[in-house]
Order: C-alpha cells, then structure tokens, then sequence
C-alpha cells in the first residue's frame, strides 16, 4: 500500500504541473478561478495520501514494533512537504518569468528552486530506498 500511496503522489504532481502549465496558457489574462479550484483538489488529494501514509506509519510503530520503518515515512512525509512548497514557489516564479521576461531575477529563481527540487528528489530516492532495504530485512 505504501508504495502505491508514493506513486499516487507522483501522478498528483504530474497533474498539478499539468494544471499549472494549461494556466500560464492562459495568460495574461489568468483564469485564475480554475487554477485555484485544481489547487484545492491538488491538496485534498495530497491531504487524503498523506492521511494514508500517517496511518501506515502508526500501524510500523505500535502494532509491528518497527520505529525505524516509522522513521523513513516520518522523514519522507518532512521532504514531501518541502517538495509541495518548493514546486508552488517554482509556479510562481514561472508566472514571474512569463509575466516579466526582460527580468533575470525571476530566470535566476527558476534554476535555484530547480536545483532545491533536484535536491529534495535524491533526499526522496534515499529515504526510499532505506526504507526498502530496512523492510526487506526482516523478510
């Protein structure tokens, strides 16, 4: 079930990024009433897999007597949080270099939180692939 949750959160970003890029097309005149509506189902699913992934959690620490398999979900529920911030900030600074091109600030942000996002995914793969080995482990 936990895997599935994680590949569950990688279709939601795929298809918030896809949202994001069918609303900069609707610049400048932003149809931002249909962009916010995608961002409240965005949440919800994430709030919803999170909720899941919480529970799997309890269930590792108190009914199976695995602290350290908590621990993994615990540290990829902290990087999964930073990855959503980091992504609406990378939006935002899109919209930025969409709206301002001539502003190198906004080019200059785009490559930073790209670099924290690149960042944040190796953190991702690591916490994930701990996880693996150490449930693979008691097999």
């Amino acid at each position: 079930i936990f895997y599935h949750l994680q590949s569950e959160r990688v279709e939601t970003y795929r298809l918030f990024e896809e949202g994001h890029e069918a609303y900069l097309r609707t610049g400048p005149h932003y149809d931002f009433d249909h962009y916010k509506q995608l961002v409240h189902e965005i949440t919800q699913a994430f709030n919803g897999i999170s909720k899941e992934v919480l529970e799997i959690k309890e269930k590792l620490h108190h009914d199976f007597d695995r602290p350290d398999l908590s621990e993994h979900i615990e540290k990829l529920q902290s990087k999964e949080k930073e990855k959503l911030e980091l992504t609406a900030k990378l939006q935002l600074a899109r919209q930025c270099a969409q709206d301002h091109p001539e502003d190198e600030d906004c080019q200059e942000k785009i490559h930073e939180i790209k670099h924290k996002i690149i960042k944040n995914q190796e953190a991702l793969s690591e916490i994930m692939q701990d996880f693996k080995y150490d449930s693979e482990e008691c097999d």
